[in-house]
């Protein structure tokens, strides 16, 4: 399987993705990536996302969770599409640690790094079947759910410059 974004040229995410692109009310970048799969196993009956920010451990005290989505049933997602995502679910983002309200943070919450460039990686998870998860769903909810019906995996990694 094999993921790519437009958004990512040359191993770099786009300034647009995070903190220098557009942010709603509570400083949190919006517009997520654009995203495409391919060479996904026959059988796949959904998909579902994590992006991560493993270098933020050292700042914050863990790996600063971006973006998580399942359900999703096509093989391509469009710039800024988890903020008007109507035909998949979304989980809640670290910037809930921040205080932003939880309903800010069912959604694409882009990069920050305050403290120098930061290595982002998004997964995304070729599954046999649908995930029993609401809109606002954990982390850990996820991967419960996602465990023993992952057909396949693909990573893409990007740096976001500070």
């Amino acid at each position: 399987m094999k993921l790519s974004s437009q958004g990512i040229v040359n191993g770099v995410i786009h300034d647009r993705y995070g903190k220098r692109g557009p942010m709603n009310e509570y400083e949190m970048p919006t517009v997520s990536l654009p995203l495409k799969i391919e060479d996904a196993p026959a059988n796949t009956v959904s998909y579902a996302l994590v992006l991560e920010d493993k270098d933020a451990f050292p700042v914050c005290g863990f790996s600063w969770i971006h973006w998580t989505a399942a359900n999703i049933t096509k093989t391509q997602l469009q710039e800024n599409e988890s903020q008007s995502a109507t035909d998949f679910i979304q989980g809640v983002n670290s910037w809930i640690s921040d205080g932003t309200p939880v309903e800010a943070c069912n959604y694409y919450g882009g990069m920050a790094p305050p403290d120098a460039p930061h290595v982002y990686e998004i997964h995304v998870y070729a599954l046999d079947t649908m995930l029993d998860l609401k809109q606002g769903f954990n982390y850990n909810e996820l991967y419960h759910q996602m465990d023993g019906h992952i057909l396949d995996q693909a990573t893409l990694k990007g740096i976001y410059k500070n």
